[in-house]
C-alpha cells in the first residue's frame, strides 16, 4: 500500500460540528459555528473549543467566561453553515436563521431551542495556541429535547440525525456499526 506524503496539518476527520451560543455584556445573543471541538474530561465534565482569536465570539466568550455548545442536526445544517460564515458584528444570526433563544440555568448565553441537546459551559482556562486560543470550560448543565427519548428514556442520538464536518463538507451520519464492548461480548 503507498502513501503520499503531506506537510503537518490537521487530518483528524470528520469531526463534530457544533453551533456555540454565546453573549455581550447587554445580553446580545451571538452564534459561532465550531468543528474544533472535544470532551477533555469526565469528571468535572469538560470540553473544549477552538476559536480564531479574530472572530467576534472569541472576545464574547473571553469576556463572559461562557457560552453554550448546541448539537446539530441535518434539519439545522443551513443554519450551521450561516452561522460559520457570517459575522454577528453585522447581523442577528439567531433573527436570520430563523432559530429560538432559550435562556439557559446556569449562564447567560443562551441555549438554541432547535438543537437536541445544549451543553452549558463554564470556562476554566484560557489555552493561548497560534491562529486559535483554546477555551477549556466545566459542563454545568445539560439540556435534552425530550422529542429525542427512546422508551427507554435514553436519548437516541440517530432520531437527532447529528451532522458533521469533514474538509469543508457537512455530512449525516449513518448507521451504528455496534456498541461498546461488542467485539468482546460472549456471544
Amino acid at each position: 500500500m503507498a502513501k503520499m506524503l503531506w506537510k503537518p496539518g490537521n487530518m483528524l476527520y470528520p469531526l463534530p460540528v457544533v453551533m456555540v451560543s454565546c453573549c455581550d455584556k447587554a445580553g446580545k445573543p451571538n452564534i459561532i459555528t465550531i468543528a474544533w471541538t472535544g470532551t477533555i474530561c469526565s469528571d468535572p465534565p469538560m470540553v473544549s473549543i477552538s476559536v480564531r482569536k479574530e472572530r467576534y465570539s472569541h472576545q464574547l466568550i473571553k469576556e463572559s467566561g461562557e457560552f453554550v455548545i448546541n448539537l446539530t442536526t441535518e434539519a439545522l445544517v443551513r443554519a450551521t453553515d450561516y452561522c460559520g460564515v457570517r459575522s454577528g458584528r453585522q447581523c442577528d444570526k439567531f433573527a436570520d436563521m430563523g432559530l429560538t433563544p432559550l435562556a439557559g440555568e446556569k449562564v447567560s448565553a443562551p441555549l438554541i431551542a432547535e438543537a437536541p441537546i445544549n451543553l452549558e459551559c463554564k470556562v476554566k482556562e484560557i489555552k493561548e495556541l497560534g491562529s486559535h486560543d483554546m477555551f477549556l470550560a466545566e459542563v454545568v448543565a445539560v439540556h435534552a429535547d425530550e422529542a429525542y427519548m427512546d422508551a427507554q428514556g435514553r436519548f437516541d442520538l440517530a432520531l437527532a440525525k447529528p451532522i458533521v464536518y469533514s474538509h469543508g463538507t457537512y455530512f449525516s451520519l449513518g448507521k451504528a456499526l455496534g456498541t461498546f464492548g461488542y467485539s468482546v461480548k460472549k456471544k
